[in-house]
């Protein structure tokens, strides 16, 4: 527990560089344009995009407390950008949800196929699958077992193919020395 709570010390911590902040504003940018960009609205309900790379990559150098913050941002600065019905604050919670236990999970930890698996596993349930849809229930007037059975099969196909993609991303990353470039003070 000791080390769980140190992740969070830590990532608050990170505030204090003008570095953590560029890079993350960076991420910010390069988040708002994967989610404008680069994302595909299948239904009103389901959408597919590429902003998770941002997102996770953040969490992975800076940890929850800084992952959580950027996650809420870029949700906010995505919605302005684009707006894709009404502004809703349960998917702003979920993206700062998210932040928190990608970085809870993947900060200060080695690079592994297995941990960011298990991290969008655990996204993926909670964030993604239950409170989105819940927040999509909400919303409109849907019912939460009607909309389930889709979300799911979503989540199902769409976790493997963003773990490897990010392991595979993060991992010539740090191959090629630039994230250690950007932890670097």
């Amino acid at each position: 527990m000791n080390q769980m709570k140190q992740k969070f010390v830590d990532s608050w911590n990170e505030l204090k560089h003008l570095k953590t902040i560029v890079v993350v504003a960076m991420f910010i940018a390069i988040g708002v344009i994967l989610g404008f960009m680069f994302s595909i609205q299948v239904t009103d309900f389901i959408k597919i995009g590429f902003s998770f790379i941002a997102n996770e990559m953040t969490a992975l150098l800076f940890g929850p407390v800084v992952g959580g913050i950027m996650g809420g941002i870029t949700d906010i600065l995505k919605f302005l950008v684009k707006p894709t019905g009404a502004y809703f604050f349960g998917f702003t919670l979920n993206a700062i949800l998210g932040g928190v236990i990608y970085g809870a999970i993947l900060y200060h930890n080695p690079i592994s196929l297995k941990r960011i698996l298990a991290s969008k596993i655990i996204v993926a349930i909670v964030v993604n699958l239950f409170l989105g849809t819940y927040w999509l229930s909400m919303m409109y007037g849907q019912g939460f077992v009607a909309l389930l059975p889709a979300r799911a099969l979503k989540q199902l196909c769409t976790v493997p193919i963003e773990s490897i993609i990010f392991f595979v991303f993060a991992e010539a990353l740090s191959k090629a020395k630039v994230l250690s470039a950007i932890k670097a003070r």
